[in-house]
This record gives structure tokens, C-alpha cells and sequence, in this order.
């Protein structure tokens, strides 16, 4: 048994055997890594090498700090807008110290233990914004595929459509033919040959074509970007100001935003996959931890990658172990092979990362979303085109906003106010029935069952419902609020108004409030306000009580008969007034 990892829960019960299949797992998605790592660097718009430099650091050490046990790290398609835009605007070497404070914020998220939080994003603005990022990526990437001359590269997706547009015509069919072979080759080779890593063979099959059919013909890594090198960069400290903090600070935060996600999602399917279960907040800090020190080494941000999880779970993997090796394979695979990789073709990075953008699009979902027609389709539609049109950070906070003004929404028409009359078998029960609360009301007691939250979408709605409904001044005022599950400081104002307005006059009486509202309007004062005797468990105890503080004398010859005790009450005073009016006579 391996001891050494035992402060770890994540390594409990590891073994030779354990080593053994990490192994197996670390090096087939270390080989994975390698062409992906680099394309998501280009497609970001810096050098590839960067790309290797931050599989190798974040993936390492989000293994090893993180939350799950399966999670693979490192740069990832969903990063690719965020990254470009902010390398088009601030330059590269903001865009490190942007990582940098990612990094802290992530790192802070998961300390005060926000992990749980990511699960209130709504699901069509994830898929919105994934499906969106998807497009961006496919584009940007027909140029490369055809071989386009001349392209130059903007932030804005109808620019770089435009661009397409303008040099269609510099197609290169060389380029064509190259990314063909990759294209087909990674088609294929998980049905002719399931333990090969397609992208990987992709990549040699294509390069060694058109480094002996036809060299020179196509743009390569090394024609583009020059020699990658076969060692990390130097340790290098960013220089940080508080000019560049308050500069650099929202960019940051959409990157930690997205990065949390992301992982997060990654680790939720991973939990799925092997039964297992990730610790959010730990997951957070790893993250952060390894987003603070990539940049140190010219990484660029990372997170937990989906793909490469999966794929580190289907080959065996069993422990973060698995991760770990998969940063060592590729840091060998750097000093080893680093000269070779510069003789890529860009033509050849293309399809791989069009097939990304494929798979990551959830095109299924998204089709399946549309087909509901109901207010979720607006929210995933919007946030798809301003993802695309615009960018991730307006379409982020548009899909979100458009979700809560709809949740909100939703949640006021859930509160339902109603004017109920007592349960003739079993007065403890009140019965919903406005119209025999119309025909049977009593004059001096009104009844209302509130059921829902009482919040500030819905409590003015509340007040007015019961102000409206009562075109009299009723003595008493029973408030059934047992199906009131939540109450904020609006509808506890709402509330506050109709106990004012009917103090005046009369008395206000609750009954059934749970622990969460009664807690409230005791830090509020509204509680004394009412009168702790005025709270009452049971709808029973409450019409008792209410009884007791009408006047007997309005009783007499009422015939609405409400409650049990009017038409006794009703009949008690007849009587009495009959003989008096014998005793004058």
C-alpha cells in the first residue's frame, strides 16, 4: 500500500495495482493533451508553446489540489473568445496577470465555499453560451482549413465572417488536402483502431503528407510562430499595479466565472461516470491554485476539461494520480519531441478543433430546448446570439438577467392568496371556496390562506388582494401562513401594512407560520407589533379566539352562518330579543 498520499481522501485504499492504471490513463490523455493544448493556445492567439507550458502546470496541480478524483486540466475550448478578446485588447502580458487574478478569485470562491452557487446558473444559459462559443470556434478555424491568405484576425465574430468573405477566393488547395486527411483520420480512427488517440494520429498522418508530398506549400507552427521549445519557460513574476488591477479586474472575473463552471460541470459528469462524488470548494481552490502559478511560467488560463476527464475515466484511471501523469507525459514529450511539433501545419490544427466545437455545442439539448417554445427558448436563444454577435460577458449577464426577472415572474404567480371558510367537519381545516366565502361571509371575521413566498415579486399582490376583497372593516383578520415557506423584508413591509391598517379597528391574528417568517418578524418587530398571544398553531384555536372579540349583538339575525357557533350565537340572541318583546307587550 501506498501511504505517502494518505492525507488525501482522494488516494485512500491506493496500490500498486491503483499506479499501474493511472499510468495507463495519465499517458493516453498526456497524448491527447499535446495537439489539443496547442490549438487552444493558437486558437486564443498566442504561441502554441503556451499552450504545452499550461497542460503541464494547471493540469498537475489541479490533480493534485482539486476536489475530484478524475478531473483533467488545462486549457480549453471554452476559453478561446474569452482569451483572444483580452490578448486583442490589453496584449499577452495582461492577459497572464488577468489569469493571475483569476486565479485568486477562484481560489477565494472556493475558501468562502461558493462552490454550490455554480448550480443556480439556469441550464439554457450554459447551454446558450457553450453552443455560442462553439460557432466562434468553428468559424475562426475556416480559415486555417482552407488555407486563406491575408486573414486577419478580429475580436468581433461578423468582422471575422467578413474577413472569410473578403479572401474566399486564396483558397489553397494544399492546405484543403491537409486538413482533410487530419479531418478523416480523426473520423475514423476511434471505429478502425478505439485505443489510438485520433487527434494524435491526425496530426502525424497529415503532417508527414505535406512534409514530403508537397513542402512549402502550407503554413506550419513553425512558419507562423517559429521553434517551440523543448523546456518550461523561466520563473517570472508579473509586474502588478493597481492600475492594471482596476484594468484587468472584470476580465478576471469572467474568467474565474467561466473557469468555475466549466470545472465544475466537468467534475458533476465525472461524478456520474464512476459513481464518485468531487468536493466543489476544494475543486475551486485547486483551480485557483493552479491559475496563480500557470502564469508564473507563461501559462495561460485553465480548467477542468471535459473531454480529457472522460477519457482519463474510460482508460482506467482511479485516482488524481492519473492527472498527474498525464502533465509529466507531456512535459517528457516537450524535451523529447519540441523540434518536430514546429513542422505541424496549421491546416491540420483546424479540423481538431472544429471537432471540438462540435462536440462541445450540446447541439442535441440546444434543439430540444427550442422545441419547448416556453420562455427558456428566449433565454438560450439570447444568450446564443450575444455569445456569438457580441460577447460571452454581455451574453452571460443578459441570459442571467432575463432568468431571474422569469423566475420571478414565476414565483409571483405561485403565491395565491384566498378568502376560505372553515372545514364544517373539522374546524382545525380551512377549506378554499371563494364563492362560498362570499354568500357565507361573516361580517366581523375574514379568513384569507395564503399559500407560496411571500417575497417582493409577489407580496404587493398579496396586500392588495386582501385590501381589495374586503369592502368592509371586519373586526378580526385570520392570516393562515403554514404554506408560506419564505418571507423577505418586502413582503414582511406588505404584511406590516395590512397589521397597521387593521389595528385601527381591529386585530390581526396568524396561524401555522413557519420558523423562517416568524424568525423575521421578530428581528423586524412586527411580531410584538401583533402580539405573540395573537399567534396561533392551528386555524381551530385562532376562530376561537376570534370569537371571542366579536360582537355578540351584531350576531343577532345573521344568516351567514360561517362558523359553527353563528347559528347557536344567531338563535341565542333571537330568542333573547323575543322575550323582550314579550316582557314589554
Amino acid at each position: 500500500m501506498l501511504r505517502r498520499f494518505a492525507f488525501d481522501e482522494r488516494f485512500k485504499n491506493y496500490s500498486l495495482t491503483s499506479l499501474q492504471k493511472d499510468l495507463v490513463s495519465g499517458i493516453v490523455v498526456g497524448i491527447i493533451a499535446i495537439p489539443l493544448g496547442m490549438a487552444f493556445a493558437i486558437a486564443s492567439g498566442v504561441k502554441p508553446e503556451y499552450g504545452i507550458y499550461t497542460t503541464i502546470i494547471a493540469g498537475i496541480l489541479i490533480s493534485l489540489l482539486g476536489g475530484s478524483k478524475y478531473q483533467i486540466g488545462g486549457p480549453t475550448g471554452a476559453f478561446i473568445p474569452i482569451l483572444f478578446g483580452i490578448v486583442m485588447t490589453y496584449g499577452f502580458e495582461n492577459l497572464l496577470i488577468a489569469g493571475f487574478l483569476a486565479g485568486i478569485i477562484l481560489f477565494l470562491m472556493g475558501v468562502f465555499r461558493l462552490g454550490s452557487l455554480i448550480k443556480f446558473i439556469p441550464r439554457p444559459v450554459t447551454i446558450g453560451f457553450t453552443a455560442g462559443i462553439a460557432v466562434i470556434i468553428f468559424v475562426g478555424q475556416i480559415p486555417n482549413f482552407f488555407g486563406l491568405t491575408g486573414v486577419e484576425r478580429h475580436e468581433y465574430f461578423f468582422n471575422n465572417l467578413r474577413e472569410i468573405y473578403l479572401h474566399i477566393q486564396s483558397m489553397n488547395m494544399f492546405s484543403i488536402a491537409t486538413a482533410a486527411i487530419c479531418l478523416v483520420t480523426v473520423l475514423f480512427t476511434p471505429k478502425l483502431f478505439p485505443k489510438v488517440p485520433g487527434p494524435l494520429l491526425g496530426l502525424i498522418a497529415s503532417t508527414l503528407v505535406a512534409t514530403y508530398l508537397y513542402p512549402g506549400h502550407v503554413a506550419t507552427i513553425g512558419s507562423m510562430y517559429g521553434d517551440i521549445p523543448s523546456r518550461l519557460p523561466e520563473f517570472q513574476l508579473p509586474v502588478i499595479t493597481f492600475e492594471k488591477i482596476q484594468l484587468l479586474i472584470k476580465p478576471a472575473f469572467i474568467i474565474a466565472i467561466l473557469g468555475a463552471i466549466e470545472s465544475l460541470l466537468s467534475a458533476v459528469v465525472a461524478d456520474g461516470m464512476t459513481g464518485s462524488r468531487h468536493n466543489s470548494n476544494k475543486e475551486l481552490m485547486g483551480q485557483g491554485v493552479a491559475n496563480i502559478i500557470a502564469p508564473l511560467f507563461g501559462g495561460i488560463p485553465a480548467t477542468g476539461a471535459l473531454a480529457r476527464t472522460a477519457t482519463n475515466i474510460k482508460n482506467g484511471a482511479v485516482s488524481p494520480m492519473s492527472g498527474i501523469i498525464h502533465g509529466f507525459a507531456v512535459l517528457i514529450v516537450l524535451m523529447l519531441f519540441a523540434p518536430y511539433a514546429s513542422k505541424i501545419p496549421l491546416a491540420s490544427m483546424a479540423p481538431i478543433l472544429m471537432i471540438v466545437a462540435w462536440n462541445m455545442s450540446e447541439r442535441t439539448v440546444f434543439v430540444n430546448v427550442l422545441k419547448t417554445k416556453t420562455l427558456d427558448s428566449i433565454i438560450l436563444m439570447v444568450t446564443f446570439l450575444l455569445t456569438v454577435f457580441v460577447n460571452l460577458t454581455v451574453a452571460v449577464q443578459a441570459g442571467l438577467l432575463m432568468a431571474v426577472i422569469i423566475f420571478t415572474k414565476r414565483m409571483s404567480e405561485a403565491l395565491v392568496t384566498a378568502k376560505v371558510l372553515p372545514n364544517d367537519d373539522n374546524k382545525l381545516e380551512a377549506i378554499k371556496s371563494p364563492s362560498a366565502a362570499n354568500s357565507h361571509d361573516c361580517p366581523q371575521i375574514s379568513m384569507y390562506s395564503i399559500e407560496g413566498p411571500l417575497f417582493f415579486g409577489a407580496a404587493q399582490t398579496f396586500e392588495q388582494t386582501i385590501l381589495n376583497t374586503i369592502n368592509y372593516k371586519p373586526k378580526v383578520l385570520i392570516l393562515r401562513l403554514g404554506k408560506v415557506p419564505f418571507m423577505d423584508t418586502t413582503g414582511e413591509a406588505h404584511l406590516s401594512s395590512i397589521v397597521k391598517d387593521f389595528s385601527v379597528h381591529g386585530q390581526v391574528l396568524i396561524t401555522g407560520i413557519k420558523p423562517g417568517p416568524k424568525e423575521l418578524l421578530i428581528k423586524t418587530g412586527l411580531y410584538d407589533v401583533i402580539g405573540e398571544k395573537h399567534f396561533f398553531e392551528h386555524t381551530g384555536e385562532a376562530i376561537d379566539y376570534a370569537l371571542k372579540l366579536v360582537n355578540k349583538h351584531e350576531c343577532f339575525g345573521c344568516k351567514h352562518f360561517a362558523f359553527r357557533e353563528c347559528e347557536m350565537l344567531s338563535a341565542i340572541k333571537q330568542k333573547a330579543g323575543e322575550q323582550r318583546q314579550a316582557l314589554t307587550n
